[in-house]
C-alpha cells in the first residue's frame, strides 16, 4: 500500500451533519462542558442527547456464586459494610471492574446447573484488590446476572488484578493483562470459557510487563500497550513504556511460545532510534513525537524468542530498553481501524495526568493519540505519526473503541488531582480519523460527561485519610463496541461497527463509587431517527 505522505495530508476534513433528524450514524451532539468537581456534590452523567444508558451490573449486585474473597460484583468481602458508617472511613474494598469483552456464545454454564444463561455475555477482569474474572450474563435475571468464573489459576495461585482483556478466537481463550508490578509481576493470563474457567499465566512467552491494552490482529499476532509511569524529572515524567507485538509459534496454542517484539521509532534529531533516556523528559525526540506533520520510520525489534531463550518469565520493559526500542508516555490501549485490513493501529498515551506538568502539550505531558501504519499487520517496518495532541481539557486517555470506520472514542482516566486542578471530571471523546487536528477549528466531540455518584462523592471526601482503602471520583473505563462475534472474522477491527444495529452493542464501566457497568443505547427520544434497516437480535 502507499503510506500516507504526511500526517496532515492524509486526514481529510469531514463536516459532521448538524441539523434536524440526522441519522445517528452521522451525528452525535457535542456536550459543551464536563461536569465540575465540587466537594460534597454529586452530579449526573450526561450523554449526547442521541444516546441513553442502562445499568447492566453494579458493584452492590450479589454474585450468584460468592467466594471467600468476592461476594458482590464490585466489592471485596473484606469489610462488613459496603459504605462507611457515619463518621467512619471504613468500607469494603472496591474491585473496579475494567475492560469489557462482549461475546455471543452458546451453551455456557454457570453455578446453577438447571439455569439457562442465554447466549450474550460480558467478561471483565478487576483492577483492584484480589484478582477475579467475572461474567455478566446479559440475558439472565438478577439472581444469575453475575458469575465469578475464576479467582485462582490452574495451580491454585490467587489471580492478580486484571486491567485489559480481549478474546483470542484461534485458541478459544480470553486474554487478561496485569499492569501492576510492571516487569516484575505484570503479564498476560489466558482463560477458558468453562465454568469454572481454567486460567494460565503465559508470561513465560509474553514476558513480565506493565501490560494494559491487548488486541489481536488478523494474523494472530497479539499487540500490547504498556503503562509504566517513568521517573519524574524537572516536573515531567520520563517516557518509560513500550508498544509490544507477540508473534505466537502456534496461534491455536499460545502455550507453545513465540517471539516478543517491541516497537522502535527512528529519530529525526539524530542518527538511530529514539531510545530510553532516564534523565530527561524534555528531549527533542519527545517533542518531535508530539509534533503534527512528522512522519517517523518504525521497525519491530525482537526482544525475546522462546525457541532460543526458553520460557522463564522475563522483564520485557528492561529488555525493550536493552534492545533499543522506543518508550512512550504511558500508552494504555490501542485498536486497529475497521476496514484497514489491520494496517492502521491507533494507540493513546495517558501523559502525566497533571495540570502543572512542565512537559505541557508539546512534550506529551497531556498525552495524545498516535497512528502506526504498516503494509500488513505482520510487517517488520512501518510509519508513525501524531494523530491528536492532548491538552489539559483532553488528557488522561485510557480505553478506546472504534464507533465506526472513521470515528474513534477515547475515554479519560485523569484522576482526582487533575479533576481538581482543571475543575472537570472525566469525559469520553469522539475523534474522526479523517480530520486534521493540527487545525484548531477541528475539535473532539464530547459524547459522555462523567458524573459522580454518591459513593464516589463520599470516597472523594475520604481520600487521603489514614487507612482509607478506595479511590475517589468515578472514572470512565472499558468502552467497548462489538457484535459479539467469537470467530476470527469478529476480531475488533475486522468489521465496520454499526452501533445499535445488527446486534452491535456499546458498553462501558463507571469505575469507583458504585462500580456501574452500563450499556449505551439509542435514546428513546430519538427513535424517529432510526434507519429502515435497523435490526436488533437481542430478543
Amino acid at each position: 500500500m502507499q503510506f500516507r505522505k504526511t500526517a496532515i495530508a492524509s486526514l481529510i476534513a469531514f463536516p459532521l451533519a448538524l441539523n434536524g433528524a440526522a441519522a445517528l450514524a452521522q451525528h452525535l451532539t457535542h456536550i459543551p462542558n464536563a461536569n465540575p468537581k465540587i466537594p460534597g456534590v454529586t452530579s449526573p452523567t450526561i450523554l449526547s442527547p442521541e444516546l441513553a444508558q442502562i445499568v447492566r451490573a453494579q458493584g452492590s449486585m450479589p454474585v450468584e456464586n460468592p467466594t471467600d474473597a468476592v461476594t458482590y460484583y464490585g466489592y471485596l468481602n473484606n469489610q462488613p459494610n459496603l459504605l462507611p458508617a457515619l463518621g467512619s472511613n471504613v468500607e469494603a474494598s472496591k474491585t473496579e471492574p475494567d475492560k469489557n469483552t462482549y461475546l455471543v456464545l452458546h451453551g455456557l454454564r454457570g453455578a446453577d446447573p438447571n439455569y439457562d444463561y442465554g447466549k450474550r455475555f460480558l467478561f471483565q477482569g478487576h483492577e483492584a484488590g484480589a484478582g477475579a474474572i467475572t461474567r455478566v450474563n446479559l440475558d439472565a435475571d438478577v439472581a444469575h446476572r453475575v458469575t465469578v468464573v475464576a479467582t485462582r489459576d490452574r495451580n491454585g495461585a490467587p489471580l492478580p488484578s486484571f486491567d485489559g482483556s480481549t478474546w483470542y478466537p484461534w485458541s478459544a481463550r480470553l486474554l487478561f493483562t496485569n499492569e501492576f508490578g510492571g516487569g516484575t509481576t505484570g503479564g498476560v493470563w489466558q482463560a477458558t470459557l468453562d465454568f469454572p474457567a481454567i486460567v494460565e499465566d503465559i508470561s513465560g512467552a509474553t514476558g513480565r510487563g506493565g501490560y494494559e491494552g491487548i488486541q489481536a490482529d488478523s494474523d494472530g499476532n497479539i499487540w500490547m500497550a504498556e503503562d509504566i509511569g517513568g521517573s519524574t524529572v524537572a516536573g515531567a515524567r520520563v517516557p518509560n513504556s513500550f508498544i509490544y507485538r507477540f508473534i505466537p509459534k502456534n496461534k491455536h496454542d499460545l502455550g507453545q511460545g513465540g517471539k516478543l517484539q517491541a516497537l522502535q521509532v527512528m529519530s529525526k534529531a539524530h542518527t538511530g532510534p529514539i531510545v530510553f533516556d532516564g534523565t530527561n523528559a524534555l528531549t527533542q525526540d519527545v517533542k518531535d513525537l508530539h509534533t503534527y506533520g512528522n512522519v517517523f520510520d518504525t521497525a519491530w525489534v525482537t526482544i525475546h524468542d522462546t525457541a532460543a531463550d526458553g520460557f522463564t518469565p522475563f522483564n520485557a520493559n528492561a529488555l525493550a530498553k536493552t534492545k533499543l526500542a522506543t518508550p512512550f508516555k504511558r500508552p494504555e490501549n490501542g485498536l486497529f481501524r475497521p476496514g484497514s485490513h489491520f494496517r492502521e493501529f491507533f494507540f493513546d498515551e495517558t501523559g502525566d495526568t497533571s495540570a502543572t506538568t512542565t512537559a505541557g502539550s508539546d512534550f506529551g505531558g497531556f498525552g495524545g493519540v498516535l497512528e502506526l501504519t504498516q503494509s500488513s499487520p505482520s510487517a517488520d517496518a512501518g510509519k508513525l505519526t501524531l494523530f491528536y495532541k492532548g491538552d489539559v481539557v483532553h488528557t488522561g486517555f485510557d480505553n478506546v473503541a472504534f464507533w465506526d470506520e472513521d470515528r474513534i472514542v477515547f475515554v479519560e482516566d485523569a484522576g482526582d488531582g487533575l479533576h481538581k486542578d482543571r475543575n472537570a471530571l472525566d469525559s469520553a471523546w469522539m475523534l474522526d480519523v479523517r480530520k486534521n487536528y493540527a487545525d484548531p477549528s477541528n475539535q473532539p466531540v464530547r459524547i459522555i460527561a462523567q458524573g459522580r455518584d454518591p459513593s464516589a462523592t463520599i470516597d472523594s471526601g475520604l481520600l487521603g485519610t489514614p487507612g482509607f482503602l478506595n479511590e475517589g471520583d468515578n472514572e470512565i473505563t472499558g468502552i467497548h463496541v462489538s457484535d459479539g462475534d467469537a470467530s476470527p472474522e469478529g476480531l475488533l477491527g475486522a468489521k465496520i461497527p454499526r452501533p445499535f444495529k445488527d446486534g452491535w452493542r456499546v458498553f462501558y464501566t463507571s469505575q469507583h463509587g458504585d462500580n456501574l457497568t452500563y450499556e449505551i443505547i439509542r435514546s428513546p427520544t430519538r427513535e424517529g431517527d432510526r434507519d429502515d434497516d435497523d435490526h436488533d437480535d437481542r430478543g
